[in-house]
């Protein structure tokens, strides 16, 4: 929810100073910031390639230019008026459908859409709202808050729902960056659209829509997308910061190779999602990575190993308890080209058929998974030697018949029929 509330404070703080006389910049300061953090996002979009931050900033910007022409200075004019009303349904309306498009690369048959969309706006502004000559009046005078029209009120209540929604179904910061920004701008027209104070809010609305890419690329760097685990990067962040006592946990899913042989990389990747939901609510005090593949790592700052066991036995007793139905073919798993024709099929696109039959039935599917765990049982120990301790906990394991919990101290002796107890 970092994502979420972050953005929401700066915008905050940006209000409080404004409001309260403590932030004053200057007419060539606010010109500066705007433009800059502007350029500054559009190359950084470019640069990412988020043709969606790249979209959103080129409609504020025309937003504001906009409202800054046909106002010709002055903010009660009639064009001035009318342009904050366009503006006002057609940027929630744009910030909208930004949302709900997919990234697609900075490609002109991508962008062209966006584009063209843009210039038909553009259009219908520009048809709206005749500009009148400048009249004398100073090009940022003091902004006071003013009314604006219902049906703009409505359009970016009616947007920041939207957004909202978005955001808590994906958890993404494209959609925060996007909702504070319409904040922005809506404070923007609330303002007058002109001046000193909506110049700053839209120049704020850039600020967090180019921050918006610098919080994506960090989610992608220290978090697994297909899981939304934090990833291997994040757990050797995280080891840095250990002190001693504390205890780290090694999970893998029993024959995950198999699985994805018989199933499909799809079924492998709901498997991993599946197995990733549980590990994301391990209790005791835990933390789970993905460190790759179908491998998993649990840190327990502050705990031994006697605190933590039992938690690992519920987790793994929750992974063996879960189970998802099979939602169907894997598209990687069907033959291509003449095969699928090919009423002589060898072999192999038996087998390929066979497994398709048996994930059209719907069948259910279920997994386990071993863990092994170690302790830093002394301070002299590193992050390193615990792992590897750890890790040789897992194989002992895995050997043991898998699914279970094994600790990285002397394995249990099993009991030999004929010999002595």
């Amino acid at each position: 929810m970092k994502s979420l509330i972050i953005p929401g404070v700066f915008l905050l703080v940006v209000a409080a100073l404004l409001q309260s006389g403590l932030l004053a910049p200057t007419p060539a300061f606010i010109g500066y910031a705007l433009y800059g953090a502007t350029i500054v996002g559009l190359l950084l979009a470019w640069r990412f390639h988020s043709t969606r931050i790249f979209s959103a900033l080129l409609v504020l910007f025309l937003a504001q230019q906009a409202i800054s022409y046909f106002s010709a200075g002055h903010a009660g004019s009639k064009p001035g008026s009318l342009a904050i009303a366009a503006v006002g349904i057609l940027l929630p309306l744009d910030f909208v459908l930004l949302s709900l498009q997919r990234e697609k690369g900075f490609a002109f048959l991508n962008l062209a859409p966006s584009g063209l969309l843009l210039f038909v706006e553009s259009v219908i502004v520009a048809v709206l709202c005749r500009p009148e000559p400048a009249v004398a009046h100073a090009a940022h005078h003091a902004a006071l808050a003013t009314p604006l029209p219902f049906a703009v009120q409505l359009a970016f209540a009616a947007a920041a729902v939207v957004l909202l929604i978005r955001f808590l179904l994906s958890h993404k910061p494209v959609e925060s960056g996007l909702l504070w920004a319409l904040a922005a701008c809506f404070l923007a027209l609330r303002f007058g659209g002109i001046g000193r104070i909506p110049s700053v809010y839209f120049a704020a609305a850039a600020v967090l829509l180019a921050g918006t890419i610098v919080e994506t690329s960090y989610l992608l760097a220290y978090h697994d997308e297909l899981t939304t685990l934090p990833s291997r990067r994040a757990f050797h962040d995280a080891l840095l910061r250990l002190a001693h006592p504390y205890s780290i946990a090694m999970v893998d899913i029993d024959h995950f190779k198999r699985c994805n042989d018989t199933y499909g990389h799809d079924t492998g990747d709901q498997v991993l999602r599946l197995v990733a939901s549980r590990l994301a609510r391990v209790s005791g005090g835990g933390q789970a990575y993905r460190c790759g593949g179908e491998e998993f790592a649990i840190v327990f700052p502050g705990k031994t190993m006697r605190e933590v066991l039992d938690h690992l036995e519920e987790l793994r007793a929750a992974i063996e308890a879960s189970s998802f139905r099979l939602r169907g073919t894997d598209r990687r798993q069907q033959p291509r080209g003449a095969d699928r024709r090919n009423s002589k099929a060898g072999e192999g696109d038996r087998k390929v058929r066979a497994v398709q039959k048996v994930a059209n039935e719907g069948s259910e599917i279920s997994v386990t998974a071993s863990i092994g765990v170690a302790t830093s049982a002394q301070e002299s120990l590193s992050a390193d030697e615990v792992i590897q301790a750890a890790d040789k906990a897992l194989y002992r394991a895995k050997n043991a018949g898998r699914n279970r919990v094994e600790s990285a101290s002397a394995p249990r002796r099993r009991r030999v029929k004929g010999a002595i107890a």
